[in-house]
Order: structure tokens, then C-alpha cells, then sequence
């Protein structure tokens, strides 16, 4: 299995515009709530337990993101249980909210991704490797630390691999 590093290196080659990381800080949330409520419908009760696909997803997740560290893996879990709870709020709501919220969400999210990457002057990295659109809110969440002063070991190491962020020389007038 591939390890923290190794994940958010291999992602993080696809982004290292800071405009394009900036999308990244609107867009993948966007795209994960989006998820979230689009896949809060239908929903059980089994046993006591509220499940819907979002769910099931969001576990799945969690478990990923665990596996590769438990700090970011515990703030990972606490993150997706809000946006599951986002999406069961909206998914409770008419037909009509419910899928025109998470459609329309999940459509600007897109859209705010694709001009970052046109910045970037790459495709987005899940076009090479699936991966990258498990790693890509984690990669989110790791770049606000490291905005934030932490994990800055972490991050030494993204950059030894992936390379410093910059502005993309080719498209800096763009």
C-alpha cells in the first residue's frame, strides 16, 4: 500500500500552481457535499443506525484515509460526518432541492476545478490514477495545514518529490 507521502506526493505534482490550489480550496469541498447529498437518498434504518450510500461511501473513506495516518485520518472522519449530515438534511428536503442542490454543487465544484487546472496547464491527476479523487480532499486538508504553519515535515517531503508551489511560469498572464 501506498503511504501518506507517497499519495499526496503523487497528487500533488498535478497542483502545484497556487491557483490552482486555491480552486482546489472551493472546489473539492463543493464536489464531496455534493456527493454526500446525492447519495443520501435512499436511506435505511437498520438496527437503530441511519445508512444510506453516502454512508457506505463515507466509511469506505474513512477506513482509506485511517490507513494512511490516524491524525489526518480522525479529522477526515470528523469532516466527511459533516458533510454526511449536510447531505441528509438536503436530502430530506423536496425532490427538487435535493437534487438540484447537489447537482448544482457538484457541477460549479467541477467547474471551478477545471480553470484551476487551466492555471496549471495540467489535467486534473484522477485522469491518470482513480486515486486522486480519494486523495484530493485529504490533499485539501493537508494544504490548509501547511498554510497553517503544521505538518511542515510533512510537507518538506511533498516537496522533495513533487516540487515547491509556484505560479506556472507559462501561465501567469492567463
Amino acid at each position: 500500500m501506498k503511504s501518506l507521502v507517497d499519495h499526496l506526493s503523487q497528487y500533488a505534482a498535478y497542483h502545484r500552481d497556487p491557483r490552482n490550489i486555491v480552486s482546489h480550496f472551493m472546489g473539492i469541498p463543493l464536489i464531496v457535499v455534493a456527493v454526500a447529498v446525492l447519495l443520501s437518498r435512499p436511506e435505511w434504518v437498520i438496527a437503530g443506525f441511519w445508512l444510506s450510500p453516502a454512508v457506505l461511501v463515507a466509511l469506505a473513506s474513512a477506513w482509506f484515509y485511517l490507513r494512511l495516518e490516524l491524525r489526518l485520518g480522525v479529522l477526515m472522519t470528523v469532516l466527511l460526518g459533516l458533510c454526511i449530515w449536510l447531505g441528509h438534511v438536503l436530502a430530506q428536503q423536496s425532490t427538487l432541492v435535493w437534487l438540484s442542490s447537489g447537482l448544482a454543487m457538484f457541477v460549479i465544484g467541477w467547474a471551478i476545478q477545471f480553470v484551476g487546472h487551466h492555471y496549471e496547464g495540467r489535467k486534473p491527476a484522477f485522469v491518470d490514477d482513480l486515486t486522486g479523487l480519494i486523495v484530493g480532499p485529504l490533499f485539501v486538508v493537508a494544504e490548509l495545514a501547511f498554510m497553517l504553519g503544521m505538518r511542515q515535515e510533512l510537507k518538506e517531503q511533498i516537496e522533495v518529490r513533487a516540487g515547491v508551489v509556484r505560479v506556472n511560469p507559462n501561465r501567469a498572464a492567463a
